[in-house]
């Protein structure tokens, strides 16, 4: 039964007795449900296969490398990447302590991952968070999006 028959059939009259025990039929209820998250599972499954979320922190940081051999992101632009990995997100106040560097250092460096869309940040006072652009899809997650063909 497809998923959008299933849907209406939780709005059944209950069969017998045995279904439940209000005006619906809580044994449609039932299988929908499983069906749901059979295919959320599925869904989850197949989004692992195609994200590698293993080597997500790999990809990430060879990107920052060779960025930063590009002369595209100053030195220890990485760091902070790494450092926003591990902990989901990065105080401003302790960006330079982490880097070993001046504030000023440690602005040019985060103002850098920003303008490239790798880092972002709800305000100015705000932690910075890992951002996920979309032009660096392709480079991060790769199979996720179709390769462009010209």
């Amino acid at each position: 039964m497809k998923a959008a028959a299933q849907l209406m059939a939780c709005d059944l009259q209950r069969r017998n007795d045995l279904d439940g025990r209000g005006n619906l039929s809580e044994e449609n209820l039932a299988q929908f449900t499983s069906f749901f998250l059979r295919t959320c599972i599925d869904q989850v499954d197949f989004m692992e296969r195609l994200i590698q979320p293993e080597r997500l922190r790999d990809r990430i940081l060879i990107w920052a490398e060779e960025e930063i051999r590009a002369d595209k992101l100053p030195i220890k632009s990485g760091n902070v990447l790494e450092a926003v990995l591990y902990r989901g997100e990065l105080p401003r106040a302790e960006v330079a302590a982490l880097l070993g560097t001046s504030d000023r250092q440690a602005r040019r460096i985060t103002s850098a991952l920003i303008d490239r869309e790798a880092l972002t940040s709800a305000n100015p006072r705000a932690p910075f968070r890992l951002a996920f652009p979309a032009k660096l899809a392709a480079r991060w997650m790769p199979g996720l999006f179709p390769e462009q063909r010209d």
